[in-house]
């Protein structure tokens, strides 16, 4: 395994981890490598130390008195607005029918009044998000990716 910091086309950084630097760079050239916090997949390696490991703690535990781990879990946001984000996931996957590649019609139809009205999020090809929008259809995106695993 592998663990490099990256950077999206609109400047911000995070990590992820890989299998190895040939599986970065094909899951990069496949476009599966997204920004964890806007969903961009113009991402590349940013520049990074090499991580290297602290000098074992002596017996009397001079490197950390107290024992206590870190201040947050590594899966904790690490701001405020990846905090944001990471609510509204939550709240529109809790409040919403996930329709996936079927939102353009399921958006439409919802408009047309031949589908009962509800909260819905999926997928749209630009496209069909431009169509939608150009007919009134009341749409917005979303700041993160849905219906695959981001990293």
């Amino acid at each position: 395994m592998i663990n490099y910091s990256l950077k999206c086309s609109k400047d911000h950084r995070f990590d992820s981890w890989f299998k190895s630097a040939d599986a970065y760079d094909k899951l990069r050239l496949a476009g599966m490598v997204s920004c964890a916090v806007c969903g961009d997949t113009n991402v590349d390696k940013a520049v990074m130390a090499p991580s290297v490991r602290p000098a074992r703690s002596t017996a009397s535990g001079a490197d950390n008195p107290t024992g206590s781990p870190p201040d947050r879990p590594l899966s904790a946001p690490a701001s405020p607005a990846e905090q944001a984000l990471a609510e509204l996931r939550k709240h529109v996957e809790q409040n919403s029918d996930y329709v996936g590649g079927r939102f353009a019609s399921e958006a439409r139809a919802m408009h047309e009044g031949s589908a009962p009205e509800r909260a819905i999020y999926g997928e749209a090809r630009p496209d069909e998000a431009r169509a939608l929008i150009e007919d009134g259809v009341p749409v917005a995106p979303l700041p993160f990716n849905i219906g695959r695993k981001t990293n």
